[in-house]
């Protein structure tokens, strides 16, 4: 009896060691387990915040469910000139600001924390002729698709750099002589901090 609780005693501390050798479930901050791509529902708050330097804001709230996840965003982006971005029809002559603007996005998880997703945003653009200071509202519904990733620093805090294409059909204002076309489509970089409020996995 006595070899037997002998050896029950040192079989105990030997198998702990072993499996705290061979366990693959240790979370550290650069590699947290389970990995964020895993979680099966998530509330996300994030800010495209470029904009909060140029006089603008961004907020964005979103959820996610399994691999898929859908946001809603409002925009305004201050003194930011969103005429470079256009594709072709950019002119030099007019400048072009985002007013409050809403948006919703759908995306999807392709591979570990890279997102895909489309959206339509419902824009309200400032055009503003430079040599004349003259401005006209244009409004116009865009589509477009996005390419991002999620870098996370620890369990809750991430950047998502990306980048954007826009889309919209022909509009056109008249300033005088002078005549503005908006650009059919925009190609822009963004990058986002966002905080991951809640998950699941």
């Amino acid at each position: 009896m006595k070899n037997k609780a002998f050896l029950l005693a040192a079989f105990v501390p030997l198998t702990q060691g072993l499996f705290a050798q061979t366990d693959t479930t240790k979370s550290t901050f650069w590699h947290p387990n389970p990995p964020h791509y895993t979680v099966k529902r998530a509330f996300e708050w994030e800010s495209l915040f470029p904009m909060f330097f140029t006089g603008g804001y961004h907020f964005a709230a979103g959820y996610r469910y399994e691999k898929f996840r859908v946001r809603f965003s409002v925009i305004n982006g201050g003194d930011y000139d969103a005429e470079p971005a256009g594709v072709n029809n950019s002119s030099d002559g007019f400048k072009r600001y985002y007013k409050t603007s809403p948006g919703i996005f759908l995306g999807y998880n392709v591979w570990k924390n890279l997102e895909l997703y489309g959206f339509i945003e419902l824009h309200t653009f400032s055009i503003e002729q430079k040599s004349t200071g003259i401005n006209q509202d244009l409004e116009s519904t865009d589509y477009g698709a996005g390419l991002s990733y999620q870098f996370f620093f620890g369990r809750c805090f991430y950047v998502q750099p990306g980048l954007h294409l826009y889309l919209r059909s022909d509009q056109s204002l008249d300033f005088g002589e002078a005549r503005y076309n908006i650009p059919n489509a925009d190609i822009s970089p963004v990058i986002r901090i966002g905080y991951r409020l809640w998950a699941k996995y």
